[in-house]
């Protein structure tokens, strides 16, 4: 885990390995900054959160920020210089895997936290107490929605028990192979969602004729208490509005039996927490990742499970997680899924650095290997403990890595598939991101964000970038609102009513 930045009030440093610093405030062409205890004079005006070189740098030689190579200078750099796309480039990632060395067995904190939450009949636990309206195929979308939009409106005050009814809707369900990766990746994550334990009762709606038909997802799902599961084709009902109708009706029948649900004090071994980070800037390795990562350790230590994904966001960090690996198999496990990204790149036209977004440029993050190396920040240090596939449940406990790409909707819909009652979301541009069921919490890289953007933030860690809160502070506070998110209280997302049209499914295969 990162310790705390120094160098001083306008510089962050690092490690002493490092050859860059990071500007904590926007600072100016010819003013004077201290370098190891010596003036330097800054040849280029250096945007807030962005690199400037503390020494000079030869063409092709590495630059290191965190200790790790995060690419070679395309040009020769003199100190003072800004150091950014017009003179850093990518270089494959040539570190070295020390599988396991870095392992140790978490002893867990007695006693253990505990939070408010909701426990279903499987024993498993919700944060949330929703209703899901959910679609098999595009075709049935509207009519999923048009569902939720009526008993929203019309009945759900009279049950306050029930946070709501969500319609998870997508694109796709037909047009698509029978067979193979891309149905099996749909039909696992649709799964996920109607299984999930903060839907109390769920509402299967299709068409009738598409390929993603109703009857096998049915089978593959989990047993719910009578009366908190149904299924309809709109086909079968004889129309739209029919079958708006009788689910309505359906619905009216589940909300008695879903407002039966009460809090009652659990352990925090209960708490999945999917990590996430979006708009990432220059502080967001130094400041939200790291702060995250400290809630993380706290949530292992108190037995619970966070879920890191993203895997085109670890490319060129993939060494320090596989030194972190329980055993060998896990390890493997990371570099396949690694292995098929560069395959499934290559035959598309494209390869693993096409990330940084120009967001994220715009931020002060110049290649995929520093993005990476401070996304993984949000792991914390404790053990890897499995490797998982897109969507699937997860069930170790632990730090686990679940395959996802790198666009936050679809890897946030596949970790809450999985099993995510919680989301935390670090972001230094400012993402929104609601994630209706599961609970997304917002954790801004800089106190300006913060302020800028307060109807939208839940955590502010710019505290770390002024040098005014320590990290593991940081990351002790987080795990308190982490765990009272979980007991019931409102995110700001939640109290503006989104997170309603962010079921984003992956999507592979031919569309035909």
């Amino acid at each position: 885990m990162l310790t705390m930045p120094t160098e001083n009030k306008l510089l962050i440093r690092l490690s002493e390995s490092d050859n860059v610093a990071v500007a904590r405030i926007a600072l100016s062409a010819g003013q004077t900054v201290t370098i190891n205890a010596k003036p330097l004079v800054l040849r280029d005006a250096i945007p807030a959160g962005h690199k400037l070189a503390m020494e000079a740098v030869e063409i092709g030689k590495p630059v290191l920020k965190y200790g790790q190579i995060i690419g070679v200078a395309t040009q020769g750099i003199l100190p003072g210089e800004h150091v950014h796309v017009h003179n850093l480039g990518m270089v494959p990632s040539a570190a070295t895997h020390g599988v396991g060395s870095a392992y140790q067995p978490v002893t867990l904190t007695q006693p253990g936290a505990t939070f408010q939450g909701i426990v279903r009949a499987d024993g498993r636990v919700g944060t949330r107490n929703y209703l899901g309206v959910i679609s098999s195929v595009n075709c049935s979308a509207t009519v999923c929605r048009h569902i939720a939009k009526l008993i929203n409106e019309q009945v759900l005050s009279e049950f306050p028990h029930v946070d709501g009814i969500v319609a998870i809707t997508h694109g796709t369900g037909c047009g698509m192979s029978g067979g193979g990766e891309g149905i099996a990746l749909l039909q696992r994550t649709l799964r996920g969602y109607a299984d999930h334990p903060n839907f109390a009762g769920v509402l299967l709606v299709g068409l009738g004729c598409e390929v993603n038909q109703i009857a096998p997802l049915v089978e593959m799902l989990g047993m719910r208490e009578p009366g908190l599961f149904a299924s309809l084709t709109i086909q079968g009902e004889g129309g739209t509005r029919e079958t708006i109708d009788a689910g309505v009706a359906i619905l009216r029948d589940m909300l008695p039996l879903a407002n039966r649900a009460v809090r009652s004090t659990v352990s925090a071994s209960h708490l999945v927490v999917g990590l996430q980070c979006g708009g990432s800037d220059g502080y967001s390795g130094i400041s939200a990742n790291p702060a995250l990562g400290a809630a993380v350790d706290l949530v292992v230590r108190h037995g619970g499970t966070a879920i890191l994904s993203e895997t085109p966001e670890i490319y060129g960090a993939e060494h320090l997680l596989t030194a972190r690996a329980a055993t060998p198999a896990v390890a493997d496990k990371l570099m396949q899924r690694l292995s098929w990204w560069e395959h499934y790149t290559r035959i598309n036209g494209g390869d693993m650095n096409n990330n940084p977004s120009p967001g994220n440029k715009a931020g002060g993050i110049t290649t995929i290997l520093e993005k990476s190396l401070g996304a993984v920040a949000k792991a914390g240090s404790t053990g890897l403990m499995d490797v998982v596939e897109y969507a699937c449940p997860v069930s170790t406990h632990g730090l686990v890595f679940m395959d996802t790409p790198g666009y936050d909707p679809v890897s946030a819909t596949g970790q809450v598939a999985g099993g995510a009652n919680v989301i935390c979301f670090t972001t230094g541009r400012g993402s929104t991101y609601g994630c209706k069921p599961t609970p997304s919490l917002k954790l801004a890289t800089n106190s300006a964000l913060f302020r800028h953007m307060r109807m939208d933030m839940d955590f502010d860690c710019g505290g770390i970038v002024d040098g005014e809160l320590s990290i593991a502070d940081a990351g002790r506070q987080l795990f308190e609102l982490i765990l009272a998110t979980a007991s019931g209280q409102y995110s700001k997302s939640e109290e503006h009513g989104l997170g309603d049209n962010e079921f984003l499914p992956w999507q592979v295969g031919a569309v035909m």
